[in-house]
């Protein structure tokens, strides 16, 4: 039997990182993989396109209703997507909420529950902040347990030179960016209909895009304890890019008001 492999999905909150994880699955499922998907959001809404549902009643909600987490039974919290649940997973995914590595949140990375973290990220300013304070929060557990960052994502967002710039970021962290995933509506069409891309239109480029990325992961052995960069280097990577300007320290602090009697005299 193959060893089951845990990895936790972490990254900006808002840059898809459930649908990326959802629409990933469906393509492991698709090729004979068996994955089981842990939702680590309160919104709970880590498999609503795996089960074509508007959120799943949280453990919660139902530990509540039952009185606690040690009155339920795995049935009570597990639905089913593709097929039948089986012992004999390949996968385990962790949906994590926002780019949050502390308290409860850190429970995938702290407790060794994950040994594989992809970070999903864009070329944008503030994902690429949370990717390095992400990679932060997995060199603090990595010592003392077996994790480790198996690659950033890219989740395009259309910005200038964006696979160049996360392939930069992520040789600056020790890493790889293992898939560049372009934007695609067809993922919109998908998601209102609640459904994964593979499922909606498994003819579509958007779909053949997340059958490469898992078959990245499947074959995926780089698993390394990330080397985060300075708020400087981060900033000038990001000024070589051209997204970001160089800083002018002389207008730090200024009103409005006093720089524009600044500008009529000189």
């Amino acid at each position: 039997m193959a060893k089951l492999r845990q990895a936790a999905i972490y990254g900006k909150g808002g840059i898809g990182k459930s649908t990326t994880t959802q629409n990933l699955v469906a393509a492991l499922a698709e090729s004979g993989k068996k994955v089981m998907i842990v939702g680590c959001d309160p919104k709970a809404d880590s498999t609503r396109l795996i089960l074509h549902a508007k959120a799943q009643n949280s453990v919660m909600e139902l530990a509540a209703e039952a009185g606690s987490v040690e009155d339920l039974e795995l049935e009570d919290v597990l639905s089913i997507g593709y097929g039948a649940y089986t012992d004999d997973l390949d996968f385990v995914f962790y949906d994590v909420l926002g780019d949050v590595v502390c308290g409860g949140f850190a429970m995938p990375i702290r407790e060794n529950k994950a040994q594989e973290i992809y970070i999903v990220c864009s070329g944008e300013m503030m994902a690429m902040y949370a990717a390095n304070n992400i990679g932060k929060g997995i060199v603090k557990y990595a010592n003392s347990g077996g994790v480790r960052l198996a690659g950033l994502i890219c989740n395009s967002r259309n910005t200038d030179r964006e696979d160049e710039l996360i392939m930069e970021l992520a040789r600056r962290m020790g890493t790889t960016m293992i898939h560049f995933i372009p934007r695609d509506n067809v993922v919109q069409h998908a998601e209102i209909r609640r459904m994964t891309v593979i499922e909606y239109d498994p003819t579509a480029k958007q779909a053949d895009e997340y059958r490469a990325l898992a078959k990245k992961i499947v074959d995926n052995k780089n698993f390394v304890i990330p080397t985060p960069v300075t708020m400087d280097e981060l900033e000038e990577l990001l000024m070589a890019f051209g997204i970001m300007e160089v800083e002018d320290a002389s207008i730090i602090g200024k009103t409005a008001a006093q720089l524009a009697a600044e500008a009529l005299a000189a």
